[in-house]
């Protein structure tokens, strides 16, 4: 990476002085509209409110410029680059960027000499690295001198988890700050703004209702997606001539056909629904199609992995074992990559609960236990099964007769378990499907000797 005079003394005419970078300089009217609308202040600054709070590590290095060593974690369009621009255009300090992608440890190195010898003539630095994750150890290894000296106050900007992809002595020198993914609400903010704002569409068109939900849906909780599909949106109104974005400009603007799918409406409970329905009637094809049709809509993802979760116990169960293990490892997947990708071990696990076999017995057995505690069945404990390890519980019966069960070649003794109300029960009928019916067979000759006595 050539160096462009970043790593020069400050004096020069080519190195960013206070209050400048090139994020600072972005702002020109061919600039995509993401970068024209990334806000001023930090009051401006859309989502994330739980790190804007008076006298937070934000507050402190962007208000009070104060040197400090942040992180920013989160997925993309969330604001790292955007906290950085406002570094960029309000500190009293020197700022340098670098980019993970194309600088190497030499760079690095030059960057922290540049700081130190701005440093001896009074001016600070902040050093802010894009998608740090993409340094190999030895070019982290670098930073650290300039990060544990303060010669720069390093600014790093993450998608990936840091604890994964940050050398622990940087990561423990750095104060850790997670972005969230914009809420609905936040997106809509975003384009309404961008919409009137002088430096966006300044009123150039506007927008019909469903059009701006089709864009908040499809930003996915990015707001520089969604303010680049508002753009191209623009642009295709505008080409026709049209005053007004409608809902097919904004489908031809993403390439995405305008799924009729209404998060809080109808269409989202009724694909849900079709959705569940199709895994438990095993047709594959069904489920997969309602799954798009999610997808594509924008809908969640930690929804669709949290209702997989519900589906692998109340309509697998004990049927297939593997199923809730496997929608739960589903959604730390998706949790951890998001879309796009996560539409992969979305469909995997999608396509193994609806070819699983099917019992509702977990279901049925807890609902049957819990309506004789409703209706009062809650006998004493049986004494042999009360707690005996405090002085005195054995004079009062507690223990007395208890069989270990572990003594019996079997591993199970004919003793009773349940109170006297309910002692015989039968909540739990395996069904003949799947691993139950081998469970059945088991279950079976275990209930007989538990109450063989």
């Amino acid at each position: 990476m050539a160096s462009d005079g970043l790593f020069d003394l400050p004096g020069d005419s080519t190195v960013p002085m206070p209050g400048g970078g090139s994020l600072a300089g972005n702002t020109h009217a061919s600039a995509p509209l993401a970068v024209r609308m990334r806000p001023r202040a930090l009051d401006e600054l859309v989502g994330q409110q739980h790190l804007l709070a008076p006298g937070s590590p934000l507050r402190q290095m962007i208000d009070g410029d104060q040197p400090l060593t942040i992180l920013l974690w989160g997925p993309p369009g969330t604001g790292k680059t955007t906290i950085a621009s406002l570094l960029s255009a309000h500190t009293n300090r020197r700022f340098v960027e670098v980019s993970a992608v194309s600088a190497g440890v030499k760079e690095v190195r030059e960057v922290i000499a540049g700081a130190r010898r701005a440093l001896a003539n009074g001016v600070e630095t902040v050093l802010f690295v894009d998608e740090v994750h993409r340094f190999s150890k030895s070019q982290q290894d670098a930073l650290l001198p300039g990060v544990e000296n303060r010669w720069v106050s390093l600014v790093a900007a993450t998608t990936e988890n840091p604890h994964f992809s940050v050398i622990s002595p940087l990561l423990s020198r750095s104060l850790l700050l997670t972005l969230q993914n914009l809420s609905d609400d936040d997106i809509g903010v975003l384009v309404d703004r961008a919409l009137i704002d002088d430096r966006g569409l300044a009123d150039a068109v506007t927008l019909t209702d469903e059009a701006r939900d089709h864009l908040v849906r499809l930003a996915g909780g990015d707001g520089r997606r969604a303010l680049t599909y508002l753009e191209a949106a623009a642009g295709a109104a505008t080409a026709q001539g049209k005053p007004e974005i409608d809902v097919d400009d904004a489908a031809l603007a993403v390439d995405k056909a305008a799924v009729r799918y209404d998060r809080d409406g109808d269409q989202h409970y009724d694909v849900i629904s079709a959705f569940i329905k199709s895994i438990r009637g095993s047709d594959v094809d069904a489920a997969l199609h309602y799954l798009a049709r999610m997808i594509e809509a924008g809908e969640d993802p930690r929804f669709i992995a949290r209702r997989l979760m519900i589906h692998a116990s109340e309509d697998i169960g004990m049927a297939d074992p593997t199923a809730l293990p496997l929608a739960t490892a589903t959604a730390q997947a998706v949790a951890m990559i998001g879309f796009p990708e996560a539409r992969i071990p979305l469909a995997q696990a999608v396509i193994h609960l609806t070819a699983a076999p099917k019992s509702n017995a977990v279901v049925v057995a807890i609902d049957r236990a819990q309506a004789d505690v409703r209706a009062g069945k809650v006998g004493a404990v049986p004494p042999a099964l009360r707690d005996a390890h405090y002085a005195g519980a054995k004079k009062l019966g507690h223990g007395h007769d208890y069989v270990y069960p572990h003594g019996d070649v079997r591993g199970v003794v004919g003793q009773q378990y349940a109170p006297d109300d309910v002692d015989g029960a039968t909540y739990y009928e395996p069904t003949e499907h799947g691993f139950e019916a081998r469970l059945r067979e088991r279950l079976e000759m275990i209930r007989t000797i538990l109450r063989d006595r």
